[in-house]
């Protein structure tokens, strides 16, 4: 795999991992993306509370600059400071449909609730918006970059995840490189069936993308990030 071009964002999104997840699908869709983009949420836990960030991975620096410059150029227009309207279920850009906004502090809120988010942006060695979210964002990218940290919502592969496949499929059609089993060091079996209940959420481990599973019912394996049950939107 080349080395990635990474853009991290920031919207200090406190909600659910849903709501970061359709955030970040639909900052993806805003950013017209290629179709091999790698899409990553980050936990950060400086500043003043846990919070997540994104992360997006494309394989050439024009891309990358062209999202970068979409992402800072979309701002309020103050100094330090952007927004990104109508795309952040969870990160202040609004609720969803027939919510009527959060609540403030909590999870459907964000620094500018119902307007707008503030946001920050960084790439390679640029950052844009409030410090303590343009770190975040530094955060994201640079734990992407250098494969030690993320999970990955988007990635090469990921639409062919669904129902029942054997573990030596799952990494033949997608960029998983590797599926561990919880208690048991050998790993799985190229053989051995995994019910991915159409959420497969692996994470980037020493430059390796893993997927944690667990054993499951009639000797199967689901992966051990379960999804929630009350779906954010109707494309995933």
């Amino acid at each position: 795999m080349s080395e990635p071009y990474v853009v991290g964002v920031d919207t200090g999104h406190t909600g659910a991992l849903r709501e970061a997840d359709h955030l970040l699908r639909a900052l993806a869709a805003e950013l017209g993306l290629p179709a091999d983009v790698l899409g990553c949420t980050h936990h950060v836990r400086d500043g003043r509370r846990p919070h997540t960030a994104l992360s997006f991975a494309v394989p050439s620096e024009r891309a990358a600059r062209a999202a970068w410059r979409w992402l800072t150029e979309n701002g309020s227009g103050r100094p330090g400071t952007g927004t990104i309207v109508g795309v952040g279920v969870g990160a202040g850009a609004g609720a969803e449909e027939g919510d009527g906004g959060g609540e403030a502090g909590g999870p459907g809120a964000g620094p500018d609730a119902g307007t707008g988010t503030l946001l920050g942006v960084a790439f390679g060695g640029d950052r844009h918006g409030p410090d303590e979210l343009a770190a975040g964002a530094a955060h994201a990218a640079a734990e992407h970059g250098a494969r030690t940290g993320g999970r990955a919502v988007l990635y090469p592969g990921v639409d062919a995840l669904t129902g029942v496949l054997t573990v030596a499929r799952l990494l033949e059609v997608s960029a998983v490189d590797q599926v561990t089993v919880l208690g048991s060091p050998e790993g799985a079996a190229g053989e051995a069936r995994l019910v991915t209940r159409d959420h497969v959420r692996p994470e980037w481990r020493d430059g390796r993308l893993v997927l944690a599973a667990m054993p499951a019912a009639g000797g199967t394996l689901v992966p051990f990030e379960v999804p929630d049950p009350t779906p954010c939107c109707a494309d995933h």
